[in-house]
């Protein structure tokens, strides 16, 4: 029987129930700790905030969030244990890293692809460092316009781990592209489509593009919701109910990729997360459910549909993740 990692061990498919597959509860780009201007992190104060936003989760009957955070990204795998403790939610953390522009990419840049898949196969079937926390999917990241070779080697990588242990692959892209490169990498290496997901496809009007990625079998990451700066939630709702329309609901993985703390209050862009969410008041974990849900319903899109996606689909995606290992 298929079984998934989480962060309290393992659990089976039916016990996935509700699942957002995109959310984080840290983030912290590489060289947040060398700014001796950041606040440190104190985890005494953050933790009981971000309990809190989880807890929220169970109004609306989640169970299970996927937090895709690369192992160069300030990966805390035990501070998401504790969150899951104490919210009850459900937490499954990745192993693999992030794209060269903005991840750590200098020592596994001279590893060999093998090692590195063996760094990843040892952290899905042994457990992260000496946690005993097993990952659960593979995240894999590429570039805007180009995949460039470190991320084509670290593709390949998570494609050898993935098809090792049967776990899914969650991708990173930006401003959607390199989705179908992704798709040829994976594929390439003897992974079915199915056994990714091309994420933040949702961030561009383009319903031709998450038509094709959902005809090739993978699945397609309607996973930024509320990051209305980026692109606003109306389009991305009208896309999902036209993909549905044209026979694709199975394809489709929804989230919002909300990060609960930067650690050092440091992000691309902006001053602070308090900025940030002055622009996006709607991003957070129980914006589908409040805002999307209904307004999806008022475009024509059944509620037994959105139901399917957050439940069946995630249960799929897994499930044939398994079958493959």
């Amino acid at each position: 029987m298929a079984k998934v990692n989480t962060t309290a061990g393992q659990i089976g498919l039916a016990d996935l129930g509700k699942t957002l597959v995109h959310e984080h509860v840290l983030v912290g780009y590489p060289g947040w700790q060398l700014d001796n201007r950041a606040p440190e992190f104190n985890r005494r104060e953050i933790l009981p905030r971000i309990v809190d936003a989880f807890r929220l989760l169970h109004d609306y009957g989640v169970r299970t969030v996927v937090d895709p955070c690369p192992m160069d990204m300030g990966r805390d795998v035990e501070f998401c244990a504790e969150v899951s403790d104490k919210s009850g939610i459900q937490l499954v953390c990745t192993t693999g890293v992030y794209d060269e522009r903005m991840g750590a990419a200098m020592m596994f840049g001279y590893m060999e692809t093998e090692a590195i898949a063996e760094i990843y196969v040892r952290e899905i079937e042994d457990g992260i460092g000496r946690t005993g926390i097993r990952a659960g999917a593979v995240k894999i990241a590429t570039g805007e316009g180009v995949v460039s070779p470190f991320e084509r080697k670290m593709i390949t990588a998570a494609a050898w781990a993935a098809k090792a242990t049967g776990v899914p692959i969650i991708s990173h892209t930006e401003n959607c592209t390199c989705g179908h490169d992704q798709i040829d990498i994976v594929t390439g290496e003897g992974v079915p489509a199915c056994q990714l997901l091309v994420g933040h496809s949702d961030g561009r009007d383009d319903p031709d593009y998450q038509e094709a990625l959902a005809r090739r079998g993978a699945y397609v990451g309607f996973d930024r919701f509320g990051a209305e700066i980026i692109i606003s939630d109306e389009i991305r709702m009208r896309n999902l109910k036209a993909l549905v329309d044209k026979g694709y609901r199975d394809r489709i993985l929804v989230s919002h990729d909300r990060v609960q703390c930067f650690l050092g209050d440091k992000l691309p862009g902006f001053d602070s997360t308090d900025a940030l969410l002055a622009v996006m008041p709607n991003w957070r974990m129980t914006h589908l459910f409040e805002n999307i849900r209904p307004g999806l319903a008022a475009i024509g899109l059944p509620e037994s549909d959105f139901d399917h996606i957050v439940t069946e689909n995630p249960r799929r995606f897994f499930g044939a993740a398994a079958e493959q290992g």
